[in-house]
Order: C-alpha cells, then sequence, then structure tokens
C-alpha cells in the first residue's frame, strides 16, 4: 500500500511546495509593495520546479499538474485511473499549500491569485494556451527522450517556467497549471476568470501532444 500511495503523496506535496513557493513569493511580493519583485517571482516558479522535479521526480514523475498529466494520459504513459489520482492529489496538495500562505500572510493571500490583469480575459486564455502548449513539448520532450537524464530534466523545466513566469506573469499570472490557480482561488475566495486557467493549460497541453507526437513520426521517417 506505501507503494502504491507513494506516487500520488509525491504529487500532493509536489504541488504544495509549487504554491507555497512560487505563488507565495507573489503574495509576499504584493504584501511588500514589490520586495520581491517580479524576476524574483519569477525566479521562484522555476527553482521551486526543478526542486521537485529533483526530490519526486522519481517517485511520480513530478508532473504537479493536472495539466501535463493530461497530456501524459493521452500519449498512454499513465492509466485513466493514476490520471484522476494525480489531479485529485494535485489539487489537495495546492489548496493547502494556499491555505499555508495565508495563515501566515492572511488576506495578502490574494497576492498569491491567478487573475487577468492585461487586455482582459482574451489575452490570458491565448496567453496561457500559448505558454502551457510549450510548457508542454519541453515536458514531454525531456521526460520521455531517453538521452535527457534528472538534471536535464529539471533544468529545462524549472527553466522554461522562470521564464514564462518572468516575461509573461504581469499579463494573467502565467499559471500554465490548473492546480496553481485553483488552491489559492480556494484560499483568496477568487474566481475572476477562473474558467480561463482550467481551458487555457488544458488546451495548450492538448495542442503540445498533437504537435509532439507529429515531430515524433517525422523524426522516426527521417530515421528509416
Amino acid at each position: 500500500m506505501k507503494a502504491l500511495s507513494a506516487p500520488y503523496l509525491a504529487e500532493a506535496l509536489g504541488t504544495f511546495a509549487l504554491v507555497f513557493g512560487g505563488a507565495g513569493a507573489a503574495a509576499v511580493n504584493a504584501a511588500s509593495d514589490g520586495a520581491v519583485g517580479n524576476t524574483g517571482v519569477g525566479l521562484a516558479f522555476g527553482l521551486i520546479v526543478m526542486a521537485v522535479i529533483f526530490t519526486f521526480g522519481h517517485v511520480s514523475g513530478a508532473h504537479i499538474n493536472p495539466a501535463i498529466s493530461l497530456a501524459f494520459r493521452f500519449i498512454g504513459r499513465i492509466s485513466t485511473g493514476r490520471l484522476l489520482g494525480y489531479m485529485s492529489a494535485q489539487l489537495i496538495g495546492a489548496v493547502f499549500g494556499a491555505i499555508a500562505i495565508r495563515l501566515i500572510l492572511g488576506t495578502a493571500v490574494d497576492g498569491a491569485a491567478t487573475v487577468p490583469s492585461i487586455n482582459g480575459v482574451d489575452a490570458a486564455l491565448v496567453s496561457e494556451t500559448i505558454l502551457t502548449f510549450f510548457l508542454g513539448l519541453v515536458v514531454l520532450s525531456v521526460a520521455t527522450d531517453e538521452r535527457a537524464q534528472g538534471a536535464f530534466v529539471a533544468i529545462a523545466v524549472g527553466g522554461y517556467v522562470a521564464l514564462a513566469a518572468t516575461g509573461w506573469g504581469p499579463v494573467a499570472g502565467a499559471s500554465m497549471n490548473p492546480a496553481r490557480t485553483f488552491g489559492p482561488a480556494i484560499a483568496a475566495n477568487e474566481w475572476d476568470s477562473h474558467w480561463v486557467y482550467w481551458l487555457g493549460p488544458l488546451l495548450g497541453a492538448a495542442l503540445a501532444v498533437i504537435v509532439y507526437e507529429l515531430l515524433l513520426r517525422e523524426q522516426k521517417a527521417s530515421e528509416v
């Protein structure tokens, strides 16, 4: 039973760490009048993702994101049962991570929430879709390529998350992750355009699978 539950515990703990470390940095930044800075928040997200992959990658794959788990289901790397278990664990971990932020910072947890900021809902939806598309492409490429070993996976994925969060965070939060948005939404009771942070990442992940499979077929064809 312990071996069977370990991947789900890893996903819950990993997503807790993502929310507490990344979204928590955004909340601290808001509470401290910008002491962390946008670059600091972006680095916090990237570094915590690296740490989580190093820590839990060998246990569960360190998806810590329902959109990424869905992508792995689409390419047949996990079962439907594991997908549902991972998603549940990720959402639970995200909620507890956000609650921890609220216990420490009080209503400043609002700073951890993701809402459309620049050019409204349309910009949020498009940016979340595109950012998650490339996140999915990076994850699928490095996590399924036998040439890419542990450290390279963590650096590639964490580096991309840091880039996306730093460069595009001001537009709509650069969530790329329904769980990352869901946890703070619960803690802050912030549901403004919440659907965007499910539809955009899930659509982006699905598109990443399509392109990844196309690239894989082309690569195999060129090797014949």
